[in-house]
């Protein structure tokens, strides 16, 4: 009762929410377990755990499997909440099945009542700061294609391609084009900004800029029409940090700018 009591105490003088980011998960989930993230012991569901992008847990074909729906469950039962950006690792007809919901002043998807997919183009009101959100980004590992299923060849093209360990991804099973964003997800992000003076205090998503993208891959990866917007939004969009994943490691890219894989920080 003492130590509850103690508990209470500490929450009711903290006050406000804390708000971690992290990088990359791919439904390895390790990192927020208690001995890894044991901050989370004085955490409530009021706090909040932002993932950059390719989260990985709706990831099965057709439904939850058992494995999914155990990650998912575990999660709900965390003291804090689960929010994340997607990347190019969802399977995309899962994820846009879920119900749309408005949380934090931006649109949703409630994979379960604490564990949120912000959708692309967003501005959430957290902690009194303003988190602008814009997931996706292109596969890079994908140099064999993108097979079809319902190609009469798709058998034989995927044993030339597995023969030749050529990387490649199938339509709808492991690779969805709703990776890239659409224009009117892109021209609602420009909206919604610019409603907001285009002032934000932190910025979201999975990849970055075709022009950050330039200097932390030394040109090995393309530009496209994602990282593309990405460099207007840095170009004409007032920010005080920029959180991405997609690249696989952590590093703060420059002054304003961190890319985040395994690292969990607290940024509010």
């Amino acid at each position: 009762m003492r130590a509850a009591a103690k508990a209470a105490a500490f929450l009711a003088e903290r006050g406000g929410r804390m708000i971690y980011v992290t990088g990359d998960c791919h439904s390895r989930l390790e990192r927020l377990n208690t001995r890894n993230f044991p901050e989370q012991k004085e955490m409530t569901k009021k706090d909040l755990v932002i993932v950059c992008g390719d989260f990985g847990v709706v990831w099965n074909r057709e439904k939850e499997d058992r494995e999914e729906k155990h990650l998912l469950d575990w999660l709900e039962e965390k003291p804090f909440t689960t929010l994340f950006v997607d990347g190019n690792h969802e399977n995309f007809d899962r994820l846009y099945a879920y119900p749309e919901e408005e949380r934090y002043g931006g649109k949703v998807h409630a994979v379960r009542p604490s564990v949120l997919h912000l959708m692309r183009g967003q501005i959430f009101e957290l902690e009194g700061k303003l988190f602008f959100t814009f997931g996706g980004a292109s596969s890079h590992d994908i140099h064999g294609g993108i097979l079809d299923p319902e190609d009469r060849n798709f058998r034989k093209k995927k044993k030339e391609l597995d023969r030749g360990w050529k990387p490649y991804r199938i339509n709808h099973v492991s690779w969805w084009k709703e990776e890239l964003p659409t224009r009117e997800e892109m021209e609602e992000g420009r909206r919604n900004l610019l409603a907001k003076g285009n002032r934000v205090d932190f910025i979201v998503t999975h990849c970055c800029s075709s022009g950050t993208q330039a200097l932390i891959s030394f040109g090995a990866y393309e530009r496209d029409i994602l990282t593309d917007y990405l460099e207007e939004i840095r170009q004409t969009v007032e920010f005080k940090k920029w959180f991405f994943g997609h690249y696989h490691d952590n590093r703060n890219v420059s002054e304003k700018e961190i890319l985040l894989y395994e690292q969990l920080i607290r940024v509010v």
